[in-house]
């Protein structure tokens, strides 16, 4: 079976770019490259949501720098990208704590997703200043009682579907309070490449090795 729903931790920036002796935020601007490439892939293979893991709430005890860094090009990218993902398709979606960040990067945040709301072919959902245990307590202080239904739809994106496949790269395998709730049932598929390697053959291979399992959800 075909992955529709995908969800990447993009892990390898910082180390590609001590193994090539050049700043980290090189390897973040790499890296952005990588995430466009995959987009694209991405659509042209078919997949329906992809969620991928830009900021966690944890990455803001890094060195100034590299934040400060971090969140011009994140905001400079929604400028430059957002017309190019309109025209694929695409529509843009952020998930996370949106009050803890800039009001110039929440206005871009705002930007993109009204410029891209009525798209249909594939919605990018990108993890911004998010955290799983984060989410999970924002609905609880919501939650007035119910099931698993009325829980999810206090979660950041109610409409996101449960990623079918996790994909992390660098090959370090754990979930880094990445969509707790949602990633109760996915199936997890580990790369070695870091992640401004990261290139279709290796997005084919993932998707390949998720097709070739058995979901059981579960049961025997």
């Amino acid at each position: 079976m075909a992955a529709r729903y995908v969800a990447i931790i993009m892990d390898g920036n910082a180390r590609w770019a001590r193994d090539r002796g050049v700043p980290v935020l090189e390897g973040h601007r790499q890296g952005a490259q990588a995430l466009k490439r995959t987009v694209r892939n991405a659509v042209e293979l078919g997949i329906r949501e992809l969620t991928v893991y830009a900021f966690s709430t944890e990455n803001w005890t890094r060195p100034r720098t590299e934040v400060d860094g971090l969140m011009r090009m994140f905001a400079g990218l929604i400028e430059s990208e957002t017309g190019e993902l309109a025209e694929q398709g695409v529509r843009m979606r952020f998930v996370g704590r949106r009050e803890e960040v800039s009001r110039r990067l929440r206005e871009r945040m705002g930007w993109a997703e009204e410029r891209t709301v009525a798209n249909q072919r594939m919605t990018l959902f990108v993890a911004f200043n998010y955290g799983g245990r984060a989410e999970i307590l924002d609905a609880a202080t919501r939650f007035e009682g119910g099931g698993d239904d009325e829980f999810a739809r206090l979660l950041y994106a109610p409409d996101m579907n449960d990623p079918e496949l996790l994909i992390r790269t660098s090959g370090e395998r754990r979930l880094s309070n990445f969509l707790l709730w949602q990633c109760a049932y996915s199936e997890l598929v580990f790369s070695d490449s870091l992640w401004p390697d990261f290139d279709k053959p290796e997005l084919e291979a993932c998707l390949e090795e998720f097709a070739a399992r058995e979901r059981r959800f579960g049961a025997r």
